[in-house]
């Protein structure tokens, strides 16, 4: 029988982000909303949407800069899917999906009063946007695919199950930590093991005898047990090509395994009017450490709003 998923309501990665729940459809589903700046008419709001079982703790650094380099007072919206982070998890595990997901996104944006935005997609978050894009273009205005794209590689698929499953079956604080410092460390070398630590606490809690629990619904995991190393994924270009119409920035992180170079390379051989950039040194998701990259980002989306209103924003 399914339980509900809990979570420390004082942990630490959350201090920061607090947020509004907002309903979805007629059941008791509910999806966790941090809202900064202030959303208005006079500005088209960045909506981030977190990877595949990541919430939206990973872009809690991009949301601070974002203020200062937009000027102050931006509306930048962080969404966690249904099953991540503080929102409620989906009743059955088949309901999981980018449809669905891109449905609620839908659902989330309505009730918020948001007519249009730009949005951030992060791995799959980047499949789910491109989802919404096809079936609700209005609200698109611009689209920035960070380690997303149309062919998602299998082996990244299969190490994050792999990874996460190793370590949670550690037992014990120092172990724990131990296993996701060298899990982590490969994604960003040179991290400092605090950082690590903290990279840690984005998709994880310890509990009272040092075993770690996930911030996410554990079925999301369990449902890519079919995935193969090997395995060649369907392709989705007619989702990507969709965009065509879209202003589009495509971001891939150097040590990434969710989207192979020769996709990304596709990505902006049919798109050559996107801004294309690499974030050198990390892997997915991507820090947003670097001031140049939130900059570029952020250049970005306020150029979109600027266009899209007909005025300066």
């Amino acid at each position: 029988m399914f339980k509900k998923r809990k979570f420390p309501v004082d942990h630490p990665g959350f201090a920061a982000l607090p947020v509004q729940m907002v309903t979805l459809g007629d059941g008791d589903l509910q999806a966790a909303v941090h809202v900064s700046g202030t959303l208005s008419s006079r500005r088209i709001p960045v909506v981030c949407v977190p990877g595949y079982q990541r919430n939206m703790t990973d872009f809690t650094e991009f949301s601070d800069y974002f203020q200062r380099v937009g000027g102050g007072n931006w509306p930048v919206v962080l969404i966690d899917l249904p099953g991540r982070g503080r929102s409620t998890d989906r009743d059955e595990a088949d309901d999981y999906g980018s449809p669905r997901d891109a449905r609620d996104l839908a659902a989330v944006l309505t009730a918020l009063g948001i007519e249009r935005a730009t949005f951030i997609g992060q791995g799959y978050g980047g499949q789910v946007t491109m989802t919404l894009a096809a079936v609700h273009p209005l609200l698109v205005a611009g689209v920035v695919l960070l380690d997303a794209g149309p062919v998602t590689d299998s082996r990244g698929i299969v190490r994050l199950r792999n990874n996460l499953k190793h370590v949670e079956s550690l037992r014990g604080a120092k172990a724990v930590t131990a296993g996701f410092r060298k899990m982590l460390l490969g994604d960003y070398p040179g991290s400092s093991e605090s950082q690590l630590d903290s990279l840690m606490a984005r998709s994880h809690f310890l509990d009272k005898r040092g075993r770690a629990w996930p911030l996410h619904d554990q079925r999301l995991i369990a449902a890519l047990e079919a995935f193969s190393f090997d395995d060649v994924l369907t392709a989705q270009w007619p989702l990507f090509d969709a965009l065509e119409a879209t202003p589009l920035m495509l971001l891939r992180t150097q040590l990434t395994d969710q989207v192979r170079r020769e996709t990304f390379e596709e990505m902006v051989r049919r798109r050559p009017d996107a801004v294309a950039l690499t974030i050198a040194g990390q892997g997915s998701p991507a820090l947003f450490d670097q001031h140049e990259e939130i900059e570029a980002v952020a250049e970005f989306a306020i150029g979109v709003s600027s266009k899209r209103l007909g005025k300066a924003a």
